[in-house]
């Protein structure tokens, strides 16, 4: 089939979207179907882009200014698409770009999917602009129930949307690449660079440092950590507007900055306690790059944690937005370090069932359905 996918977050951008939408456009192209990426020019990006991509202007988001918004192009979209029909356009974000696809295919009469990755209707209270939340939730209800299906990365989420009368759901699961995320990987050069020996534990946290991750209550969890074990380290891997503000207030952390493929991999691989204490997640991918890289994950019970997480199997839960909870959870982790280790298998045990091949079969199977293409 030919399809068309509209995005404005793409790798070598780094968060969980693009990493999920990279994934899914390889996989459909080795199974021998024609993608073509609607996208963003990225930041600092000074070619057009690879053939398989329509590459547009953008613009960057406000508090997120490394990554863009695509302008809405709708006369370029139909110009292309009346050159180059689509047998499906699939839209994953709800920005001017994706606005302008879905008229652009309306006018075409293309059949359009579209799939749910961000809550951003979530986001508003963590940047005081709470009082958006209706109406940024109205927005996306709108923009979803235009399309003939809306695939969300888990169970949960499809009822909370269901709840919120999206119409057409499905789910669209995430896998994880373990060969990648691997404890084979664990470098003891890199655990000496964090000031950890050999048996000290290092508790790790990966992804946006940004107060929508609400990283102050691991921060807390930490340091109530520290007060029994002394000699745990808290290595924290990503980048964001929080981080300068939290260096200030906690230079005896390390700080790695962003980090990518086989670098991520081996700071994954050399923690050992994963705290995250995001409430804002649709999925959660450093979840199942936790998983698959053999640490011990603490994590609000909801969306991958839900998922995936056993507690005190293959990791440890806590009450949804809940904060003694998750301390209670971070206590009952660090209290269990004898059995670490079959904890640890477990974990990778987990994310070995979780394979890219059959998410990207699954989205297939429900796009060409919902396009009437079967």
């Amino acid at each position: 089939m030919r399809l068309a996918l509209v995005t404005e977050t793409y790798p070598p951008e780094v968060n969980g979207v693009a990493m999920t939408l990279g994934r899914l456009v390889a996989g459909l192209r080795a199974r021998g179907h024609a993608v073509e990426v609607v996208r963003p020019r990225q930041k600092h990006e000074v070619r057009s882009g690879p053939d398989e991509d329509l590459v547009v202007p953008g613009l960057a988001i406000p508090f997120y200014d490394s990554l863009r918004v695509g302008l809405p192009v709708l006369h370029r979209l139909a110009a292309r698409w009346r050159e180059w029909r689509p047998d499906i356009v699939h839209v994953a974000t709800e920005g001017p770009l994706g606005f302008a696809s879905l008229e652009a295919a309306g006018r075409l009469r293309l059949p359009v999917t579209s799939s749910f990755h961000t809550n951003f209707h979530a986001y508003g209270g963590h940047y005081g602009v709470a009082a958006l939340r209706d109406a940024t939730l109205a927005y996306l209800r709108w923009f979803h129930n235009r399309t003939r299906c809306t695939l969300a990365p888990t169970r949960q989420m499809v009822a909370e949307l269901s709840a919120e009368r999206f119409r057409g759901l499905g789910v669209m699961a995430r896998g994880v690449d373990t060969a990648l995320f691997d404890p084979a990987r664990r470098s003891a050069t890199l655990r000496a660079g964090w000031g950890a020996g050999p048996d000290d534990p290092v508790a790790l946290y990966v992804g946006r440092i940004a107060v929508e991750k609400n990283l102050g209550l691991a921060v807390e969890a930490f340091l109530r950590l520290r007060e029994r074990e002394p000699r745990l380290r808290f290595v924290l891997v990503g980048d964001g507007p929080a981080k300068e503000p939290l260096m200030r207030a906690h230079p005896e952390f390390h700080y790695a900055g962003m980090r990518r493929g086989e670098e991520l991999a081996a700071h994954y691989a050399s923690g050992d306690l994963f705290l995250f204490p995001s409430v804002t997640e649709t999925f959660g991918n450093v979840v199942t790059e936790a998983l698959a890289s053999g640490l011990v994950t603490v994590a609000y019970d909801y969306a991958a944690t839900r998922e995936h997480v056993r507690d005190e199997r293959n990791g440890f839960t806590a009450r949804f937005d809940d904060a003694t909870s998750f301390h209670a959870a971070a206590e009952r982790a660090m209290s269990a370090r004898t059995k670490w280790r079959d904890i640890r298998a477990a974990a990778r045990a987990t994310a070995l069932g979780l394979t890219w091949e059959a998410v990207v079969e699954r989205f297939e199977t429900d796009i060409r359905a919902a396009a009437r293409l079967d």
